[in-house]
């Protein structure tokens, strides 16, 4: 600030009203001392910025899942490069980690939060009788969950209707002649989850469907495993439902691998479209949604809510059905 005062003859008062915007100086000399401080490559104290207004500028999200699987999952990637690319369009940071369980992303936000590390949080994979809803509220740390506003208490979410893509998939799959319907879940304990799996018991039901849930983890090992286990016995499911890209890969690659044709045995459906399933023989047919945008949405609620804007829920567009070459009619059994 010193070295901007001497070049433009100012104080270094009036060079910090300049730089921060306040009152005091004339638009003329505003952008004199702009100019100074971008040709000498000046940029802003984030510590110094702090103690001065409050604001770290910065946002958190803590993520439990293991840095293995999380690293290949596409869902992630996408939601995070679409926070990313919004929040830099104001210049806040994303500060991201990981913990073992929500108890400890709970500790996790207590510190971000009493060391002014965060201006505010994210809140992923909302579980059932989740405490870091009440504990957040406690805090009064803002944030925005991404998930089902049913469970998010005061805090504004960015969601989509789990139901509409089940009932999308389930009725792409009956249309197709299956009769016997199965799916392979993600961990039971997180609310969305148990959405999806009250709207699969629903609409298999409507539609007089026979109806499994297997549980698994969105690994591809734990989507291998529980393919196969739906694909055992003379009495097996002729078209499978995942809920990630990951485990729907991993699920393809098992039933080739044991001889089950698809789609001619089997047909697969995956959640979230990702390049993963345009890569893969045959195409895996798949839920689309817009993460990226997804993200953003959310990356946008946050950015409002602590500017001290109202903020409600957003609910994000439904999902599309992209279909590849996994699902196919029924091939029914030739008559003796």
């Amino acid at each position: 600030m010193a070295d901007i005062a001497r070049r433009a003859g100012l104080t270094k008062g009036a060079v910090s009203f300049a730089l921060n915007g306040k009152p005091g100086v004339s638009e003329a000399t505003r952008r004199r001392v702009l100019a100074i401080a971008e040709e000498l490559g000046w940029q802003p104290n984030s510590a110094a910025r702090a103690l001065s207004d409050g604001r770290a500028g910065a946002f958190g999200l803590v993520i439990d899942r293991p840095a293995p699987a999380l690293g290949v999952e596409p869902f992630f990637m996408q939601l995070i490069s679409g926070i990313q690319a919004e929040l830099s369009r104001d210049g806040v940071a994303l500060l991201f980690t990981l913990a073992e369980d929500v108890r400890a992303q709970v500790a996790v936000h207590r510190d971000w939060w009493a060391s002014r590390r965060v201006d505010g949080v994210f809140l992923v994979d909302v579980h059932v009788g989740d405490p870091r809803i009440a504990a957040l509220e406690e805090l009064q740390l803002p944030a925005v969950v991404i998930g089902s506003p049913v469970a998010s208490g005061s805090l504004p979410a960015v969601w989509n209707d789990e139901a509409d893509g089940v009932r999308l998939a389930v009725e792409h799959l009956a249309g197709l002649g299956h009769r016997s319907v199965a799916r392979v879940s993600g961990p039971a304990d997180l609310l969305h989850t148990r959405q999806r799996s009250a709207a699969f018991d629903a609409v298999t039901a409507e539609l007089g469907l026979r109806a499994t849930t297997v549980e698994a983890d969105y690994t591809g090992e734990g989507g291998a495993a529980a393919t196969l286990a739906l694909l055992e016995g003379p009495d097996r499911h002729t078209a499978v439902l995942y809920d990630n890209d990951l485990m729907a890969v991993s699920g393809l690659s098992a039933a080739q691998q044991h001889g089950f044709r698809v789609p001619a045995d089997v047909s697969l459906l995956a959640w979230d479209d990702s390049p993963l399933c345009g890569a893969v023989r045959p195409g895996l047919t798949a839920l689309r949604r817009d993460i990226a945008a997804y993200g953003a949405h959310a990356a946008r609620q946050l950015c409002d809510l602590v500017a001290g804007e109202e903020v409600r829920d957003l609910q994000a567009a439904p999902p599309e059905l992209v279909r590849r070459g996994s699902t196919a009619p029924l091939e029914r059994p030739a008559a003796a």
